[in-house]
């Protein structure tokens, strides 16, 4: 039956010399046309930045010759979608005359794609047919976020007993908002950790917001160095940074000890005083 046919039907005879005649009929059911169908059993996929989305399509050729199809795709900027006739990666497929091919495609959108609904259409064309396929990708997006400081210095120095302001920043490295962030902190025993604010009500992707936090140390505090932890923290996703605090005793504690050494010099007996104490007193 031709390409190129209307529907109904027809009728016809074999006939076998002058011994006999067979009469035949073909009921077309569907009008023929020389076109090209692109078709996915599921158009549309949900997920977030990160993921590949993988659609399974299927390439016909309704023509009466073999076809030379070459696949193109229209995707945002930053995405990659990549074509695998009969699991091959490739641009290109064959396909023989009132023939089919399975088409795998993979789209992989950018890590920074924001939340919302993209359409992405692919085509399958040669010089004389073709056929278009809208493919649809809804973003979620992505969580995702850094706690730092303005320099990205994590160390500092504090005396024993007294608090020190440490500004912080908090960005949205993610592409959703990101909300209700909480800030805790582990800090060493009998100091004092202090966040302004201690919460964050909402935070857009992309951007950034200032911070601060006052940390106390103890007065019991030897000097050293010591570690705190400073967290960030929504129901999506965390940030993490550890700080090194160098502790110094207070200069009153250095004139103590300058002092007391001072008071027990001036009291202890001279070596001319404790040597005339061992020398025996004349008769």
């Amino acid at each position: 039956v031709p390409i190129k046919v209307n529907k109904g039907t027809y009728r016809f005879q074999v006939v076998a010399g002058d011994l006999d005649v067979l009469p035949l009929s073909v009921t077309i059911s569907e009008q023929g046309t020389f076109k090209t169908e692109f078709t996915s059993s599921q158009a549309n996929m949900e997920g977030i930045a990160t993921s590949t989305f993988n659609f399974s399509t299927t390439l016909r050729n309704i023509t009466a010759e073999k076809q030379h199809y070459g696949l193109t795709a229209e995707a945002p900027a930053g995405w990659v979608v990549i074509f695998r006739p009969n699991f091959k990666q490739a641009t290109s497929v064959d396909i023989d005359a009132n023939g089919r091919a399975d088409i795998s495609i993979d789209v992989d959108p950018s890590d920074r794609a924001r939340a919302g609904i993209y359409k992405i259409p692919v085509r399958a064309s040669t010089t004389s047919t073709s056929a278009m396929l809208e493919l649809e990708v809804a973003i979620t997006g992505t969580y995702a976020m850094a706690l730092t400081t303005p320099t990205g210095l994590l160390s500092t120095s504090i005396t024993a007993g007294d608090s020190k302001r440490i500004d912080l920043v908090l960005n949205n490295t993610g592409s959703s908002e990101l909300r209700n962030v909480s800030l805790t902190s582990s800090a060493p025993i009998n100091w004092e950790v202090v966040f302004e604010p201690d919460k964050i009500e909402n935070l857009e992707a992309g951007k950034s917001t200032q911070l601060a936090v006052s940390v106390k140390a103890s007065k019991k505090a030897i000097a050293g160095d010591y570690i705190a932890t400073l967290n960030a923290s929504s129901a999506e996703t965390s940030s993490e940074v550890t700080f090194r605090i160098t502790v110094k005793t207070p200069m009153i504690w250095g004139w103590v000890g300058i002092l007391i050494i001072a008071c027990l010099l001036y009291t202890s007996p001279s070596p001319r005083d404790r040597t005339r104490s061992r020398m025996p007193s004349s008769a």
